[in-house]
């Protein structure tokens, strides 16, 4: 279960209702239509986000910024309109980011789904099709952090959580975690912060500044769709540094800079998915997982799929990091 399945619930984005919805699904391929080759019947896949693959920055290598994106994963439809599901007569909008995972069975594209190792359980794969590529790839493939730099991540969800450990792995020396939620905080200590801050507690861009010299920091992350918070993040900025806005705002909401603040080199960045082409990206994931070097296991708290209410209500509140539904 990801924020922006909670979002479109709430209709944040227009996606049409009734519709089933989930997009960081794994499982077994149990068949494949013809002409498709990357994956075979019981292949173990993670299935990701969709992108038709045509446009300018799609065949740059850019398949997140697709020209279509909002058609080919917020649709509730096929390219050419039609339904993928159905409740006998009714037709039940599906094909969300191409998969609408939340079900026994989803019908996908062989662009969104990655091949990967049947050893590694399903449950702990499933997050990386989008919140944990979301983060780490924010890092790794966005910012491009050298070793001994300095990051700041708000927000400590799954793509802080993960932007925090991928900031580990990029070797970043100072990395402080920001968070409204105390509980949140230790773990965030254990995947690798060095420093923690809570601005229930704390003045967040202050307090950076006091751990980084009174310079700020090389690079943040935005995480939480807040205004206040993106100021913030902007603000705790060295001279030169850059921002990661990652954060899934609703449509329309804006944010107020200091322009004079930005004159110093200082940059904000939109990051969809975390630049990453999922074929590429995601395997790489898994062998830093393999490693230990990546433990996303320590986010994940399985539910039952007929708790699907209980795992909304403890991921909104929360109480969980990353709440996986599982099939009987």
């Amino acid at each position: 279960m990801c924020h922006t399945d909670l979002i479109v619930r709430d209709q944040w984005y227009p996606v049409p209702l009734p519709a089933v919805l989930g997009h960081e699904g794994a499982g077994v391929v149990e068949a494949v239509g013809e002409g498709v080759t990357s994956v075979a019947p019981g292949d173990h896949v993670i299935m990701t986000y969709n992108a038709y693959g045509t446009c300018r920055l799609c065949v740059q290598g850019r398949p997140a910024y697709c020209a279509n994106v909002f058609a080919a994963n917020f649709s509730g439809s096929r390219p050419d309109g039609s339904l993928t599901l159905r409740r006998g007569d009714t037709g039940i909008h599906g094909a969300f980011f191409g998969q609408s995972s939340f079900a026994t069975h989803a019908l996908t594209g062989e662009r969104n789904v990655v091949k990967v190792d049947p050893t590694v359980p399903l449950d702990v794969l499933g997050p990386l099709g989008c919140g944990m590529q979301t983060g780490a790839g924010g890092v790794l493939n966005s910012l491009r952090p050298q070793a001994g730099s300095s990051i700041a991540v708000f927000g400590t969800g799954t793509v802080g959580m993960s932007a925090v450990m991928a900031a580990v792995v990029a070797g970043c020396t100072t990395v402080i975690a920001i968070d409204l939620n105390p509980q949140r905080l230790e773990p965030a200590e254990e995947l690798g912060a060095t420093h923690t801050v809570n601005p229930a507690e704390h003045d967040a861009v202050q307090r950076i500044r006091e751990v980084t010299g009174d310079s700020g920091v090389d690079f943040t992350v935005d995480t939480t769709a807040s205004p206040k918070v993106l100021r913030q993040a902007v603000d705790s900025l060295n001279h030169g540094g850059t921002c990661g806005h990652i954060g899934a705002a609703g449509i329309g909401t804006e944010v107020s800079l200091d322009m004079h603040g930005l004159l110093f080199g200082r940059s904000v960045r939109g990051i969809i998915q975390g630049d990453s082409v999922p074929s590429v990206f995601i395997p790489r994931l898994v062998e830093l997982f393999k490693q230990g070097r990546f433990p996303v296991d320590r986010l994940v708290k399985t539910y039952a799929f007929e708790d699907i209410d209980t795992a909304a209500e403890d991921t909104e509140r929360g109480r969980t990091v990353k709440a996986v539904l599982t099939f009987a």
